[in-house]
């Protein structure tokens, strides 16, 4: 029979064995903390923007747009379709583009994206949403054959080119005061490193030969 000393003693050596196993065991447990994934989950819809003048302009065109797309696509016969033609692909266009900047903007998507300048974006988009509305609108005019649909869709793209040469004010204003703001942040970064490398840095020798 072993004695307490005995048993003491194999006891300390398995407690010491189990610890060397753990400790150079690969599969032990560790205590940094694991980073969860982001992804979608803290979308957040921005009642902010869409109260704002641009979140409202943004909504008057999605839906004048979708409004002048489905009064053409009721229309059953034309002759010549070239007008017809042109005016869908730029409703339909106007909208995709418009309702898929709307989204960015008001779930803050475009804000994980800083590389992309938003603002002149926006005003790109609704520049050439301006212009051609107008001019599908225009031609539309002139080569209807007066329907009703016809009708309708010409005047909601005269009021769709309406509102987004509005947004086109509001979007230049916006861009043009951010670029001075960004042009003024390097201006004054530039100044601060002037300065900053025109100190003059104590040499060691001349502090020894001084002592």
């Amino acid at each position: 029979m072993r004695n307490g000393d005995d048993l003491e003693g194999f006891d300390g050596e398995a407690s010491s064995a189990s610890m060397i196993s753990a400790a150079s065991s690969p599969y032990q447990p560790t205590t940094e903390p694991v980073s969860q994934r982001r992804g979608l989950g803290g979308l957040r819809c921005d009642l902010d923007y869409l109260r704002g003048t641009l979140g409202r302009l943004k909504l008057a065109e999605v839906l004048l747009a979708l409004t002048a797309f489905i009064c053409i696509e009721t229309i059953m016969e034309c002759s010549p379709c070239e007008g017809l033609y042109f005016f869908e692909f730029v409703s339909c266009s106007a909208l995709v583009v418009t309702g898929a900047l709307l989204l960015l903007f008001s779930l803050n998507l475009h804000t994980r994206i800083p590389q992309i300048n938003w603002n002149l974006t926006d005003l790109v988009n609704t520049g050439l949403s301006t212009f051609f509305f107008f001019i599908a609108s225009v031609v539309l005019a002139a080569l209807n054959h007066k329907t009703g649909a016809e009708i309708a869709a010409v005047v909601f793209g005269f009021l769709a080119a309406a509102v987004y040469a509005l947004n086109a004010l509001v979007a230049g204003g916006k861009w043009r005061q951010s670029s001075r703001q960004q042009s003024g942040r390097q201006g004054s970064d530039y100044i601060r490193a002037r300065s900053e490398s025109r100190e003059v840095v104590p040499r060691p020798e001349i502090q020894r030969l001084d002592a």
